[in-house]
């Protein structure tokens, strides 16, 4: 493949938004590394794909995995840039966040802002970090969520996970200009993906003794109508696509289902009313005893 062709790493790449970034980026004459942690995902993707998509087996949980892959990277590159970083990999984790045991809560971190930095690191100097490779610099795309501005009850891992990656994003931002790296971005709303209907495996019944097992019920039932319902991943991808390549793109999309009551009336109305129809919605209305 010739030199020129821009390349683009994509991680959590098997399946969901990250399986649609790969992709809309081969359809668009992009060579793609495919973060993938089983090898058959990989040969899946090639399969699908043809010789545009490169397999990368990464854990972005594992230091020494994720620094492998920028190696495989790095030799295939063969000194050239590259042009994009999607840190797309990520997992929900559910629970009322008083009786969620802490290793979920750590696991959650780990996969989406540890991870993040493990992978964003790794991949840095290919960006143009390190000045002796050829070709300009490169993008970072962040994948964020709706729950990285705004809090849902029982999603608390989730959303802290995505408000810490927010604040790693417009860090590195201001960082990275240095270099000429741009970090953009981007936050959906409810997307049709895997990772939210694996809402039905979320068990409520560790919870059945506490106050909170009837909401965790209304809570898991709306995961699961309104996941698929979202959005398809492709219309993602597409937004992921316009900010590796447009000439200014914005710090930060959102893209919401229903914008008007998901996003826009939630950030205009005061905290205390929306906490107070969330409430009413779900069930987590005070109630005296």
């Amino acid at each position: 493949m010739p030199h020129t062709q821009p390349a683009a790493l994509v991680t959590g790449a098997s399946t969901g938004i990250g399986h649609a970034c790969a992709t809309r980026l081969a359809a668009e004459g992009w060579r793609v590394f495919a973060g993938v942690r089983k090898a058959e995902d990989g040969e899946r993707l090639t399969a699908e794909l043809g010789e545009a998509v490169t397999p990368v087996i990464m854990d972005v949980t594992d230091t020494d995995s994720v620094n492998r892959a920028a190696g495989t990277v790095r030799a295939a590159l063969d000194g050239q840039t590259l042009k994009g970083l999607v840190n797309n990999a990520g997992i929900a984790v559910a629970g009322p966040l008083l009786h969620l045991p802490l290793e979920a809560f750590q696991s959650q971190m780990d996969v989406n802002v540890t991870g993040v930095v493990r992978v964003t690191q790794a991949f840095g100097p290919l960006l143009g970090v390190d000045e002796g490779l050829e070709g300009g610099p490169g993008r970072i795309v962040m994948m964020s969520s709706v729950a990285g501005e705004m809090g849902a009850p029982f999603l608390a891992p989730y959303a802290a996970s995505k408000h810490a990656l927010e604040g790693i994003s417009k860090a590195l931002r201001r960082e990275l200009m240095l270099y000429g790296i741009q970090v953009v971005v981007v936050g959906p709303g409810a997307v049709a993906t895997p990772i939210w209907s694996k809402a039905e495996d979320v068990d409520p019944e560790p919870y059945r003794e506490t106050r909170f097992y009837d909401a965790l019920l209304r809570i898991r039932n709306w995961m699961v109508k309104n996941g698929p319902e979202g959005f398809p991943p492709s219309k993602i991808a597409d937004r992921v696509f316009r900010a590796l390549t447009e000439p200014k793109p914005r710090f930060r999309y959102a893209i919401v289902p229903q914008r008007l009551v998901n996003w826009s009336l939630p950030k205009l109305l005061p905290e205390r009313i929306v906490d107070n129809m969330v409430a009413k919605r779900v069930g987590l209305e005070r109630t005296y005893r």
